[in-house]
């Protein structure tokens, strides 16, 4: 699912055949994704976030299902617990925070080390000593809110724009190549660094920075995609 369509892209701007602006969305998507640290479709992760007081896990995206929770824990990470270990809010309901909420109060006398005689959940907890759990789920915007529809394809001008080389620029620099309608289609680098990339300060544009500010997410980051 693509954050804004291929006519709204043109419409905003962005020239070439249907392949061509596809690629600028995609590249619109990434920086959108990079500067407000959500993902806007259902989608498949792994994240990893602290445990807080009273067993609240803050999760640093909207959550749809949480299918895996385990304690993170040197070398490897624990057991899954399993679901009546845990509850799940989700910011897709007014008024509620996209958390998981460990049982610390409940037992289960099936699960070694959770018996109620064995201090149930909190006790489990306690004998792990996990600071973090490790979630697995699916994640994201059931689809783009209109705000971030516009914003893409606002975005994908811009970045289509701006990778536009002057004549004067592909003479200059060779490694530039330009179809006739002035796009550039390659340009050859070194190879690309091995450093994660984190959290973006700026889509790139300041107007489309403006329409994203209320969907902004500075929390723990992303670990993996499953």
């Amino acid at each position: 699912m693509a954050y804004c369509s291929i006519e709204a892209a043109k419409d905003a701007g962005v020239t070439g055949d249907d392949a061509v602006v596809t690629a600028w969305i995609t590249a619109a998507q990434e920086a959108i994704e990079r500067y407000t640290q959500q993902v806007f479709e259902p989608t498949d992760l792994v994240v990893v976030a602290d445990v807080g007081a009273d067993g609240l896990v803050i999760l640093p995206r909207r959550v749809r299902t949480v299918t895996s929770v385990m304690p993170v824990l040197e070398p490897d990470d624990g057991a899954s617990v399993p679901s009546s270990a845990y509850r799940v809010t989700s910011s897709a309901v007014l008024g509620q925070v996209d958390a998981v909420h460990l049982a610390w109060g409940g037992y289960d006398d099936l699960v070694a080390g959770a018996e109620s005689y064995n201090g149930g959940w909190l006790g489990l907890w306690e004998r792990w000593g996990a600071e973090q759990v490790k979630v697995v789920g699916e994640f994201g915007y059931e689809e783009p809110p209109l705000l971030v529809q516009h914003g893409c394809a606002l975005l994908a001008a811009d970045l289509q724009a701006k990778a536009q080389p002057s004549d004067a620029d592909a003479e200059q620099d060779p490694s530039l190549q330009v179809d006739d309608e002035g796009n550039n289609v390659a340009i050859e680098t070194d190879a690309p660094s091995e450093t994660p990339v984190g959290a973006a300060s700026s889509t790139g544009s300041t107007q489309v920075d403006a329409l994203l500010a209320g969907y902004l997410n500075r929390g723990p980051s992303l670990i993996g995609g499953v």
